[in-house]
């Protein structure tokens, strides 16, 4: 950023950092051993579909990417009440490392066949034997994480949220804005 940016006011967007996605495997075992929450075998990345024949190929290479692993998730893609469309993949619940790897595929996918502008988040779902949820989720625009943790209908656990966030804060890049945890109703896995 220039001189003349910063006294007209213009910043620059903070860059994706998509292998920060091979970050969440070792937060996983400390949201196990600290908090009991165990991954879910789940995982999706969230996105606002484009019309016309370039993105429906786009996606359609997407899923045939990730069903020709020799160890293939089970793809799926839905849309929510916002309309909004995520692609789940759900596979062993163990392999956090593959499910990553996965996340990064699509993101990478779209982004290089120039969907970059679509996606919004990655989410990978924790859960405890007591029923709570927690979703790590990245904000690809801000190449940060937060977590969300649904407690009901329309209602969040916001003490789990910044326990979350706090035991997590060296490990993973935290979205340190709260205006920019958005709740994520209804994703999958949650």
């Amino acid at each position: 950023m220039g001189l003349w940016d910063a006294v007209r006011g213009r910043t620059q967007p903070r860059r994706n950092d998509l292998d920060a996605l091979f970050h969440v495997p070792s937060a996983a075992i400390t949201l196990q051993t600290a908090l009991g929450l165990e991954p879910t075998g789940q995982a999706s990345v969230c996105y606002r579909s484009a019309a016309g024949a370039a993105f429906a190929q786009t996606q359609a290479e997407v899923e045939a990417l990730l069903r020709d692993d020799v160890d293939a998730p089970d793809v799926s893609v839905t849309r929510d009440d916002y309309g909004f469309t995520w692609l789940v993949v759900t596979g062993d619940r163990s392999d956090v490392p593959g499910l990553c790897t996965d996340l990064h595929a699509v993101n990478t996918t779209l982004e290089l066949n120039g969907f970059a502008g679509s996606l919004l988040c990655s989410l990978v779902p924790f859960a405890d034997a007591g029923g709570r949820r927690v979703g790590l989720t990245y904000l690809y625009k801000q190449g940060t994480f937060y977590p969300f943790a649904p407690s009901g209908e329309q209602e969040r656990d916001t003490l789990l949220e910044l326990s979350v966030r706090d035991l997590l804060d060296k490990e993973l890049p935290m979205e340190p804005d709260l205006q920019r945890w958005l709740a994520v109703w209804k994703a999958p896995g949650l």
